[in-house]
């Protein structure tokens, strides 16, 4: 069913432009207090107490007065779980167990398995056609943050919380006839909710939540996908990309073949027929650009994070099941002009040599803009939290899982990314070092590789070392579709 599984947990970046940026994101996990990360949590099931925490709550997209606050917790505690997997950065580790455990108390005190910082009013309305903004998405995110810290952080008391949120919604969906649930999904967007219940199911072997994930696949959606129609031409990007993340997931939990020509069908209409940018994005105010026409699009409101973030998984998704080497060179344009392009940005001394620029730092580039002149919008560490900065922060702890997948038989790097990696091949242990040779950094330091460059390079040198005991190794690189 799958040529290859990611190398996730055994892979672990070393210096370069990638961890900079995961340590960015680590530093800013670190500085957001739980007080404010919570503050709807608390409010939602009545343990905020007589205190006002206004004056130092979150703004923006997480105020307490916005209809999709407390989701960017969610978006921490994933960031946080692989950080902490991968790093073994103890005081992050810490803080997400205390959130964790604070969720639990609110679950505890709403005492009908209501884990978050919405009311459950939101979602009723949304079943009777009145569209609060987005609920089902923020619910999504808060479990998917929870599920993370029970799969990479080890956290038990995480997975309990999720399964009785599920146990809500398997109550709450059940009694929804199909119409209405469809009707609803086309009212405002469910997240990748579908693909929790997928990787619920994969944990539980519940029946369930295999049904809860049929329940929230969106047909309206699906069957002209499925069909080849294209029905995304000028449709909002992000509002799809994760539904169709929950086939992709389907597919690998049930094996049902049908939830894979979703996907590819998605990704023929998505990308194959449509083409992209020159930097990979395809979005011109979060919408997708019809096929063919990307000049047509250019101006302030280009490639929007998530959509890039998104469809960065969306084909990893396809490159584990087929080993098309097309689908590593669309990560890999995507990491580089997308997601190092639009997050956790800081000006350097040389930045300030002609005049300062403003911001000296900055969370998240909701937009790449591609219009001549225009300059990147990048938004503040309290006072914004779009859907893209909760999709940085993620994105920022995730490099690492596009770097190294294993076959059968086999060890594939999908990745020019500095990193290391231990793992098991064939019964035997097997440890690999990716370093990136130094062909042009720092030019007051001697180095054979740029000695008999005539001029900067246009290509990148990598070295690798492998380590085997009673093994032999054969390389080979494969082209697009090979």
């Amino acid at each position: 069913m799958m040529k290859y599984h990611a190398l996730t947990r055994e892979a672990k970046l070393s210096e370069s432009e990638f961890t900079v940026k995961r340590g960015r994101d680590v530093d800013y996990l670190m500085e957001l207090k739980p007080e404010n990360l919570l503050f709807s949590h608390y409010a939602e099931a009545g343990l905020n107490g007589l205190l006002n925490y206004t004056v130092t709550a979150h703004g923006g997209w997480d105020s307490p007065t916005s209809q999709i606050r407390g989701t960017f917790a969610g978006h921490w505690l994933s960031a946080a779980a692989r950080a902490c997997q991968e790093t073994g950065n103890m005081q992050l580790k810490a803080k997400a167990d205390f959130l964790v455990s604070e969720i639990g108390r609110c679950q505890e005190r709403n005492g009908n398995g209501w884990a978050f910082p919405i009311p459950e009013k939101y979602l009723y309305s949304l079943r009777d056609g009145k569209g609060f903004w987005a609920s089902q998405y923020v619910c999504h995110k808060n479990m998917m943050g929870l599920l993370d810290m029970y799969l990479y952080a080890g956290n038990g008391e995480a997975l309990e919380i999720v399964k009785k949120c599920a146990d809500w919604f398997d109550r709450f969906s059940g009694e929804i006839p199909r119409e209405t649930m469809d009707d609803m999904m086309d009212l405002q967007e469910t997240g990748g909710i579908m693909e929790l219940w997928a990787d619920l199911y994969a944990v539980t072997g519940d029946p369930k939540h295999l049904e809860l994930m049929r329940r929230y696949e969106r047909p309206r959606l699906t069957e002209p996908v499925l069909r080849g129609e294209d029905i995304l031409t000028n449709r909002h990007a992000n509002t799809t990309i994760p539904e169709i993340h929950g086939c992709a997931r389907a597919y690998e939990v049930t094996g049902e073949e049908r939830y894979r020509r979703i996907v590819e069908q998605y990704w023929n209409l998505a990308v194959t027929q449509r083409g992209t940018f020159a930097t990979g994005g395809q979005t011109c105010g979060e919408v997708w650009t019809p096929p063919q026409v990307q000049s047509t699009r250019l101006g302030n409101s280009n490639q929007e994070h998530c959509v890039v973030y998104n469809m960065i998984r969306l084909a990893d998704y396809l490159f584990r099941w087929t080993g098309d080497a097309g689908y590593a060179d669309y990560i890999e344009q995507n990491l580089h002009n997308g997601l190092l392009a639009q997050a956790f940005w800081q000006s350097g001394t040389r930045d300030t040599f002609c005049e300062p620029l403003e911001p000296e730092t900055g969370i998240v580039s909701y937009y790449l803009p591609l219009a001549p002149g225009s300059q990147k919008k990048w938004g503040s560490k309290t006072g914004d939290f779009w859907c893209c900065h909760c999709t940085a922060v993620q994105a920022n702890a995730n490099y690492r899982e596009f770097i190294y997948y294993g076959g059968e038989d086999s060890l594939t790097v999908a990745q020019y990314i500095p990193s290391d990696l231990e793992t098991v091949l064939g019964g035997q242990p097997v440890a690999l070092r990716q370093r990136a040779a130094d062909v042009s950094g720092p030019f007051l330091k001697f180095g054979e590789e740029k000695l008999p460059l005539a001029q900067r390079p246009n290509f990148w040198a990598f070295r690798f070392e492998v380590r085997a005991r009673g093994q032999e190794f054969t390389s080979a690189c494969a082209p697009p579709g090979g």
